[in-house]
């Protein structure tokens, strides 16, 4: 199967570079093998490769197990239960927004910026 090549807005592509280099850094500190982290998150080495590059066409399930694994913090969140906090917290805001957006025509023709 060919790749996709995916392209990404600059930010997402500094975020993706970022883990990528977090957790090629904890793996390394594991004294890991890609090969051995690849092993533990079900994936080829070669995923592993991709993960820690940054490639934005790397499953967003795949890079987060990664980062799992090793321990390393996702969204500032140093442990589980502050990752569980932060979950709960967005599942609790949602709530309170409503469940669709109705825009008027005027707006949809100006845009997002409206």
């Amino acid at each position: 199967m060919a790749r996709i090549r995916v392209s990404s807005r600059p930010g997402a592509a500094d975020a993706a570079a970022v883990l990528g280099q977090q957790i090629k850094t904890a793996r390394v500190a594991r004294k890991w093998t890609a090969t051995e982290l690849a092993e533990r998150i079900g994936v080829d080495r070669r995923t592993v490769a991709a993960i820690e590059a940054g490639e934005p066409s790397v499953s967003l399930g795949h890079a987060f197990n990664a980062a799992d694994i090793l321990g390393v913090p996702l969204f500032g969140a140093e442990d589980r239960v502050e990752l569980l906090r932060l979950r709960r917290e967005g599942r609790d805001r949602l709530a309170l927004l409503p469940t669709r957006v109705d825009k008027t025509r005027k707006q949809a023709e100006l845009g997002d910026d409206f």
